[in-house]
């Protein structure tokens, strides 16, 4: 009768760990992005102590096959079996750290209430982890091309060719993270910037996957693109994402009008 009760309390799932706090003295508060199940938080008993089964498995950025058991307010993690061993060399240097960190808050924001599109979210920061670990491109390209797929997943497609607001073929000079990214002369709101022509075809190329264009790119189009990735993911989230301010750039990222300026405009 214990058993059978255990098995209609638990389920397994492939899950990635995005953030940790400590329980107590030797338990900690896992939060995952499962692969089937949404957002999950859950506790792992025992996983600080020296001889914890399954502590490595679940840091911040590692990939897991988990069997969860539910709880009252918080599951419970019974087992840990590793599936992405991506912590290691994400932690061993600042700039992956601090990508990985922004990519993990973004995805946590974007899933905690939409468990339907666990998947898509799913593959695509598993995606990211991958490529950030082997060093597949710069830290900050991966970032910055997950941010705007993440938002794309999310509903918030940007466009970088025509017109966000009218749809008038492009290219255009100015951008708007308020209407969704490229905007002619007749939709551009006051004081909207300008990015210059390579900063938008880095802009599209990070969007679609375009890494050969991606990694041809000057430094000054990339600095200028961060900005306006920043800007556009605080708009869509209404709020900042914390991680982002540990990045490293060489220039202050372009500004985002708020809300209530926009209406006022």
């Amino acid at each position: 009768m214990a058993e059978s009760t255990f098995a209609a309390r638990s389920y397994r799932d492939d899950g990635v760990v995005l953030r940790t706090h400590r329980l107590g003295e030797a338990d900690r508060i896992i939060v995952l992005l499962t692969k089937h199940h949404g957002q999950v938080r859950a506790v792992a008993r025992g996983v600080r102590r020296t001889g914890s089964r399954f502590g490595a498995r679940l840091e911040p950025f590692m990939v897991a096959d988990v069997q969860f058991v539910r709880g009252r307010s918080l599951e419970v993690v019974g087992q840990a079996v590793a599936r992405g061993t991506y912590g290691q060399e994400i932690a061993a240097d600042y700039s992956r750290y601090t990508a990985a960190a922004a990519m993990a808050e973004t995805a946590e924001r974007l899933t905690a209430n939409d468990g339907e599109a666990s998947l898509p979210h799913y593959q695509l920061l598993v995606g990211a982890l991958a490529a950030l670990s082997r060093g597949a491109h710069a830290p900050e390209l991966i970032l910055d091309s997950y941010l705007l797929r993440a938002l794309s997943t999310a509903g918030w497609a940007p466009s970088f060719t025509d017109c966000a607001r009218c749809g008038e073929p492009g290219p255009h000079s100015a951008f708007s993270a308020a209407l969704g990214g490229i905007v002619c002369h007749e939709c551009r709101p006051p004081g909207s910037p300008s990015p210059a022509p390579e900063t938008v075809q880095l802009l599209a190329a990070l969007l679609s996957g375009d890494w050969t264009a991606a990694d041809a790119s000057a430094s000054g189009p990339r600095r200028e693109a961060s900005g306006l990735v920043a800007a556009y993911v605080q708009w869509h989230l209404e709020r900042a994402v914390r991680s982002l301010r540990l990045i490293e750039r060489d220039a202050e990222p372009v500004s985002s009008p708020t809300r209530q300026e926009t209406s006022s405009t």
